[in-house]
């Protein structure tokens, strides 16, 4: 015999007729007729090749083989139990759930530290892996379940999506403290007079700040590219360039902060996941988990 070729409601009719002893208990709390539940144990005894219970006048009483096996099948209902409840009941202290998340360097500067810190407290046992997926992949790994969330601006577009914004932040510019350069508030002609760092992980082009700049008929003119927020700390701290970045991260570092000098969008992330698990208990104590952390920023 083949577990894909019983039927599994089968085991809760086994189990409720060894409890009460009466098929029509039994019927009571499965909820079903005393037909039904005649007809599922004729169907067990065929496929355990066994009477399973004898009617007696103290009620169905089971053989030895149905006692043999009623252990094991009550623990595996408790299993499975567990299982279809783990979704609407999430208990992050004892889950040992694995957190695939989309990042640019940006959202992981922002978001990770202040995340593994509460995860730590309250989900010991959860995992997290954060790494990029290009914005053309993450509909089809969120969708194919490799990927649990996308934090990225809102260009994603996909039915099968569901999305939060998250983060709405101004650029600022940011240099070392006593740079020598630059006293009072900064200016247009000094902003690009001075070399810029720029941070990205492609090899070449521009962001969002390039684009409005060439809208005024201006340049900057970025000396160094890099692609990791940790190392443009560095840099900065040890050199005169400027660099245009968040302010929520921003007010992290240890920087002198000036406003831009023109009009620049704001920065959009917008947190996203399969619309499959939009109602999963897991994937909405997270949601709220990272809704609360950018608040807290």
């Amino acid at each position: 015999m083949r577990l894909n070729q019983v039927d599994l409601n089968l085991f809760l009719v086994f189990e409720a007729i060894y409890s009460q002893r009466n098929l029509t208990k039994a019927a009571t709390v499965l909820c079903i007729t005393q037909p039904a539940v005649s007809n599922a144990l004729k169907r067990l005894r065929k496929t355990f090749d066994d009477p399973l219970f004898i009617r007696t006048p103290d009620g169905m009483l089971p053989t030895p083989f149905a006692k043999n096996i009623v252990d094991g099948i009550r623990e595996a209902l408790q299993l499975l139990t567990i299982s279809v409840q783990e979704g609407d009941e999430f208990n992050p202290i004892q889950s040992n759930r694995q957190i695939n998340c989309s990042m640019n360097d940006f959202c992981e500067s922002l978001i990770l530290p202040s995340t593994i810190q509460y995860l730590q407290e309250n989900a010991p046992r959860m995992t997290l892996n954060s790494y990029y997926v290009s914005r053309d992949k993450v509909a089809k790994e969120l969708i194919a379940g490799t990927l649990d969330f996308a934090f990225d601006v809102p260009l994603i577009t996909d039915k099968n999506l569901c999305k939060l914004p998250l983060i709405h932040d101004e650029y600022v510019c940011v240099v070392r403290h006593n740079h020598p350069s630059i006293t009072n508030n900064l200016n247009l002609e000094q902003y690009l007079a001075m070399g810029h760092l720029h941070v990205s992980s492609r090899r070449r082009g521009g962001d969002s700040v390039d684009l409005a700049l060439t809208e005024l008929g201006q340049q900057r003119n970025i000396k160094v590219r890099v692609k990791h927020h940790t190392v443009a700390i560095r840099v900065i701290e040890r050199s005169n360039l400027l660099w245009t970045l968040p302010r929520r991260l921003a007010d992290q570092l240890d920087f002198t902060i000036y406003p831009l000098p023109f009009e620049l969008p704001p920065i959009e992330v917008h947190l996203f996941w399969h619309k499959s698990a939009d109602k999963d208990a897991a994937n909405i104590w997270l949601r709220n988990l990272f809704t609360q952390i950018i608040a807290n920023h």
